[in-house]
């Protein structure tokens, strides 16, 4: 008999979905949603919206002003350190309540299991492990960085229905339609850091800013990373002149100078092979840099990179219902690639319209 009832579940679930609330605000603190409960009523309703700002519990105690004797359903173990905010385990103990339903433990070395252990040292009765998967899930990135010291990586590709992304020439605009690009600015929101190659910056001159007022994320713009071997980066960019940090990774850094003085960061990385810059090492500044989720809008080569490397956690392809043809360029640069062995098997996460097009998520196979 599971420990768990259905109605632990839908509170949970409540849960769950108020830690959504924080999708676009919360980076790079994790999201997390807090239900209160006693008498088989919701008492209090809170989730975490900024770094900085009260957490989940805080707000779900401030909520209901009396939380004794109460069930707290939090989807993420609650802090028991002191970092921007104080304790919640403590907040906890002090609110009097009489149990914890938690979703899961938190990896992070501060907390990791100190806070169940706090409170059960406190005499409150705690359940883990609810909803675990959903929770999981919901928060990727964070567990990604936590775990592995690099962010959560989410390609980008628009594409027509034969796999082109660009005509042979380079030309590519535009390959889906309004509603693609529309949905592109949410993977943009909810992205700690947005990834790029030179090319793709020289071909387009993207600014790869959140636009869409739907999504307010404050002050925050996503930081920008451009790999970038030899500095090619033009003073001119339209990135370097708008809101948000740009982060420029290369294996040269003797023209340096210029584009510090245009407001980028200079980040000098070693090659890993025939010049290119190790794409392993730039995951691991960004996971040092906070980054939880990372999308990559970027050309064929970086994008085969990853894939070869196997460093692409997630794909989002949108296809577009019409043929490019032969003069083209495909999805992914994938020289080493030359038997049918070579192929990457996909699972299939999703599969959805947008306007005239159609979304494939996707992750590898294992």
């Amino acid at each position: 008999m599971s420990e768990f009832s259905a109605s632990d579940g839908a509170y949970m679930a409540q849960a769950l979905k108020l830690a959504t609330r924080g999708r676009y605000t919360a980076h790079p603190n994790p999201m997390v949603g807090c239900v209160l409960v006693r008498d088989g009523k919701v008492i209090g309703e809170g989730w975490h919206q900024c770094t900085g700002d009260p957490h989940a519990e805080i707000n779900a105690l401030r909520d209901t002003g009396d939380a004794i004797q109460a069930t707290a359903y939090v989807t993420l173990e609650p802090c028991v350190h002191h970092g921007k905010t104080p304790p919640c385990v403590d907040a906890l103990i002090d609110a009097e309540i009489a149990e914890l339903v938690c979703a899961m433990s938190d990896p992070f070395d501060a907390v990791s299991g100190r806070g169940i252990a706090a409170l059960e040292a406190a005499g409150i009765k705690v359940r883990n492990g609810l909803m675990q998967t959903e929770a999981e899930t919901l928060n990727r990135g964070y567990l990604s960085r936590v775990q592995h010291g690099r962010p959560f990586v989410r390609v980008k590709i628009a594409a027509s229905i034969d796999g082109a992304v660009a005509m042979r020439n380079g030309e590519s605009q535009w390959i889906t339609g309004p509603q693609s690009r529309a949905d592109v600015q949410r993977l943009r929101a909810e992205s700690g850091a947005i990834l790029s190659g030179i090319g793709t910056v020289l071909a387009d001159d993207p600014a790869f800013t959140v636009r869409d007022a739907e999504y307010d994320l404050g002050p925050r713009q996503p930081l920008r990373a451009i790999l970038d071997s030899d500095l090619r980066l033009p003073l001119s960019s339209s990135m370097l002149r708008l809101a948000g940090k740009t982060l420029v990774y290369c294996s040269n850094d003797k023209n340096r100078a210029p584009l510090e003085d245009a407001g980028a960061e200079i980040i000098k990385i070693a090659s890993a092979e025939a010049g290119q810059i190790d794409i392993g090492a730039v995951l691991d500044d960004l996971g040092r840099r906070d980054i939880n989720d990372l999308l990559v809008e970027a050309g064929p080569a970086l994008a085969g990179g990853l894939l070869v490397a196997k460093l692409a956690d997630e794909l989002v392809i949108y296809q577009a219902p019409h043929i490019m043809g032969s003069e083209t360029q495909s999805m992914f640069t994938t020289p080493h690639w030359t038997e049918l062995a070579n192929r990457q098997a996909l699972v299939i996460t999703d599969t959805s319209p947008v306007g005239s097009d159609t979304r494939i998520t996707a992750r590898l196979a294992d």
